[in-house]
């Protein structure tokens, strides 16, 4: 039986991890949070806000995030929704303008592992 062990639930801020999204559900584990584990392959710790360019981006990528799919519960994600990226696909965004807007307080310390702080920040809806 796999090991669904979770990291301890830090953001990046070295906070507790705050949700993420509710409504829709979201997180590798499907708690509304960003949190992750060594079963997490695609390393879902980036909280975002989607954007009708993002999803569109994704969606050219091979990853359509906005249809439903509800053989697995899935109501497809819309504009202004908050979801749990993976980190690559969000760097990748980022590289090519396309990156969403990140919620550091729901933001898994683990995506500090492929980005850097300030860059994340660059894209933070909560910053003071």
């Amino acid at each position: 039986m796999p090991d669904l062990k979770m990291d301890p639930s830090i953001n990046v801020l070295g906070e507790t991890l705050k949700p993420c999204s509710l409504t829709p559900v979201t997180g590798f584990f499907r708690d509304g949070c960003c949190n992750t584990g060594d079963m997490d392959r695609g390393k879902h710790t980036v909280c975002v806000q989607v954007t009708k360019e993002f999803l569109a981006f994704s969606k050219y990528l091979g990853n359509d995030l906005s249809t439903p799919r509800p053989e697995f519960g899935f109501a497809g994600l819309r504009d202004g929704d908050r979801w749990c990226l993976c980190v690559d696909r969000w760097l990748q965004a980022h590289a090519e303008d396309a990156a969403p807007n990140v919620v550091l307080a729901a933001t898994h310390q683990n995506a500090l592992e492929t980005v850097s702080l300030m860059m994340l920040k660059s894209k933070a809806l909560d910053m003071n």
